[in-house]
């Protein structure tokens, strides 16, 4: 079977499409929505946390003399609901707030509008599309350990992808305790970020968190990072009631065995919540273009523009500002090879497109 590829959309045709969109949303009956929360997703059904109720409570139908109690649930603030959305809303993920619409007599609830979103963080998935994780985040937590072993690259990649959402990263060495003494390399290499301007901090999930769960307080956190990392298990230490699912490191790969399936929003404090996502190995970034990359890499940001050829590959070139500064010690090779690699492969994906 041939595969057939879904056609582009010009923005023009994308505008039309929106607002007809917007113009079949304002016909629809908005009267009896609630305000609501995304709090999970299912693939076509999410669910929503109430967080408000209607003026004129829907009343429990009697139960006739002889007959078996009706189901009922009563719409309460804080209670949770299985919902569809309306074929007319762009995808929703969790996080987003919404509009809905609760069927006491079904337990069931309908989406019917979305809130503009204050964030966004998106990745391409396996079929080369880019697909939403979380929205209205207010930080980002990339945890990585000492076990698995971490990936700078994949750290890159991440601060790229929250330089380009706008969106805050605080980078967490969690399992501290497995770290061997002040030269280990992994402590070494967060102290690296550090230098360049991220924040940066040290956990152990059976330790005191009390630090963390203050620089928390009051954010939408998304947690992010290799499988096995500890995720889960830090979020179950901040928040005891999350049980969360843990697993242990793979023997055979050294590498986390994923446990989270579906990306969850818990709630922390009174105005704050922790989103787990499913663990991600890889995180390709080929959807954004060169300009985006040179934003997500400050330090070598600075020296764009200042070599001595315009077309510069910073590879080869005798007089190049990037390469130049490597050598100075003001950029880390290591750095400007994961940015060269990021580089080579957008452009390569734009080459195929």
């Amino acid at each position: 079977m041939a595969l057939i590829r879904k056609r582009r959309l010009t923005e023009q045709q994308q505008r039309r499409i929106q607002k007809q969109h917007q113009t079949r949303q304002e016909d629809l009956d908005t009267s009896d929505d609630l305000e609501g929360l995304v709090v999970q997703h299912y693939g076509r059904q999410l669910e929503v946390q109430a967080l408000s109720v209607p003026q004129d409570h829907p009343i429990r139908p009697e139960t006739k003399a002889g007959e078996p109690e009706s189901f009922w649930k009563p719409i309460d603030v804080g209670s949770v609901w299985r919902c569809h959305t309306r074929t007319n809303l762009e995808l929703l993920v969790t996080g987003d707030r919404v509009k809905w619409q609760a069927d006491p007599n079904t337990g069931l609830g309908i989406i019917t509008a979305i809130h503009p979103r204050r964030s966004l963080l998106t990745r391409p998935d396996r079929y080369h599309k880019v697909k939403p994780v979380a929205a209205n985040i207010s930080l980002i937590v990339i945890v990585i350990a000492p076990l698995p072993e971490p990936a700078p690259t994949l750290i890159d990649r991440y601060l790229v992808a929250c330089e380009d959402a706008k969106i805050p990263a605080l980078l967490v060495l969690n399992k501290c305790d497995l770290l061997q003494g002040e030269e280990d390399t992994r402590l070494k290499l967060v102290e690296e970020y550090r230098a360049l301007g991220y924040e940066f901090m040290l956990t152990q999930s059976n330790g005191d968190l009390t630090e963390l769960k203050q620089r928390l307080d009051n954010e939408t956190v998304a947690f992010v990072g290799q499988s096995g990392v500890g995720k889960s298990t830090l979020i179950n230490a901040i928040v005891p009631d999350a049980a969360q699912k843990t697993n242990v490191i793979s023997d055979n790969s050294a590498l986390g065995q994923h446990t989270t399936t579906s990306t969850r929003l818990i709630g922390f404090g009174e105005n704050g919540a922790l989103i787990d996502s499913p663990g991600i190995r890889e995180f390709g970034l080929w959807h954004l273009d060169l300009d985006k990359i040179d934003q997500g890499f400050p330090e070598i940001a600075d020296y764009i523009g200042h070599c001595q050829y315009r077309n510069c590959t910073h590879t080869h070139e005798k007089q190049c500002a990037i390469k130049q500064a490597v050598d100075e010690g003001k950029i880390l090779s290591r750095r400007l090879d994961s940015y060269l690699r990021l580089i080579a492969e957008i452009t390569e994906a734009q080459q195929k497109n």
